[in-house]
């Protein structure tokens, strides 16, 4: 069976651990995804996989729209979860950005640039 779950230990909080990503980590884009990943090296450790989402208000200035694509790229996440990992690794920091001003209509074209974006990855 599967593991659905997004735990309190998997969401990425600390300030120190999202200075570090910004500092440290690699960009990605897929269509309206942008992804900033920072996986296990020697210098920087990493316990586990932290995810976090953020929506710019430059795009969406009201509150409910930005939570509602939150909601879906963590939605997207957690539904596959498996997929992420075998992109980006076991022991990873990311967080992932909504970049473009246009709202998406449905669940299922998120859902279809997460796991392009993680295809993506999985080439390089």
């Amino acid at each position: 069976m599967q593991n659905f779950k997004y735990p309190r230990e998997e969401k990425l909080k600390k300030n120190s651990e999202i200075t570090l990503l910004f500092e440290k980590g690699k960009w990605r884009t897929c269509g309206n995804l942008r992804i900033i990943i920072l996986k296990d090296k020697p210098n920087h450790p990493v316990e586990g996989i932290k995810f976090g989402v953020s929506v710019s208000k430059r795009y969406f200035k009201r509150a409910v729209h930005r939570n509602r694509i939150k909601r879906l790229l963590r939605e997207c996440y957690r539904l596959h979860k498996d997929v992420f990992k075998e992109a980006f690794g076991e022991k990873t920091i990311a967080m992932m950005f909504w970049v473009s001003s246009e709202m998406p209509e449905k669940f299922q074209d998120v859902e279809a640039q997460f796991i392009k974006l993680c295809q993506a990855q999985k080439k390089i």
